[in-house]
């Protein structure tokens, strides 16, 4: 016996298909807002590694990093150091104690010669015409030339400001019997010579140079010391120019 038209079973395994469909379409739909609502989350989280790793330029004008010296920049500072610790070392000082005039002469003429500077030794006791008379047994020099401890003369200065500038240094002096007229002595000792070219000079009417020079050399223990010169009394500008010029300086 045949049926026709619609059945029974026909209509379960319709609404089978139906209910199929209808289950992959929510699922379908319910995919679709799922990712929308996680792009929606990562395009504003915060905490992000691609938010929290950005970085913020500074402009170059507000840089407080100092930029590296180039080779021609550091030359040129090397050679401006070394140029003005060569003018300094250059400048000449003529020293000298005078007891008469004469060696006051010889040392304005070499400071004129090397354009250096003048600076006189004064004792706090100034030497008198009579304290000069080495004749006189009682005399103060001849007293300080019989008895060592008295050559201690105190002087109104002995160190010159800007010492280390000065890379020449003359030491003018009498000779007071065949060595240097120890008010001298006092500045020697006070000062150190490391570095410096030292030239001694002295005047005398009849006396060398001597051992002086070196005298001083020794009581000092620091400095180069050059052969020193020896100016007749009453030097002349011409025998001093003459000098300093052999000098090489």
């Amino acid at each position: 016996m045949k049926y026709q038209g619609y059945t029974p079973w026909m209509k379960i395994r319709k609404d089978e298909t139906n209910m199929k469909k209808l289950t992959a379409l929510f699922l379908s739909l319910a995919l679709v807002l799922g990712l929308a609502a996680c792009g929606s989350n990562r395009g504003t989280d915060s905490s992000t590694p691609e938010s929290t790793s950005a970085e913020i330029s500074v402009p170059e004008s507000i840089q407080t990093t100092q930029p590296e010296p180039t080779a021609s920049e550091e030359s040129h500072s090397s050679a401006s150091s070394e140029a003005t610790q060569q003018t300094t070392s250059d400048k000449t000082l003529v020293v000298y104690y005078s007891a008469t005039g004469n060696t006051q002469e010889a040392a304005g003429y070499i400071a004129e010669a090397t354009g250096g500077d003048l600076f006189a030794l004064e004792p706090v006791e100034p030497y008198t015409d009579d304290d000069l008379n080495w004749t006189n047994d009682s005399s103060r020099v001849t007293r300080e030339h019989e008895d060592e401890s008295l050559r201690d003369v105190a002087l109104v200065a002995d160190t010159v400001e800007n010492w280390d500038e000065y890379g020449t240094v003359f030491i003018g002096y009498p000779i007071w019997w065949g060595i240097a007229a120890w008010p001298v002595d006092g500045f020697v000792e006070a000062n150190d010579f490391t570095g410096k070219t030292v030239i001694p000079f002295c005047t005398s009417s009849s006396s060398g140079l001597g051992q002086s020079g070196e005298l001083l050399a020794e009581m000092a223990g620091t400095g180069d010391w050059q052969e020193g010169m020896r100016f007749r009394s009453g030097v002349s500008q011409t025998d001093v120019q003459s000098w300093i010029d052999s000098l090489g300086l």
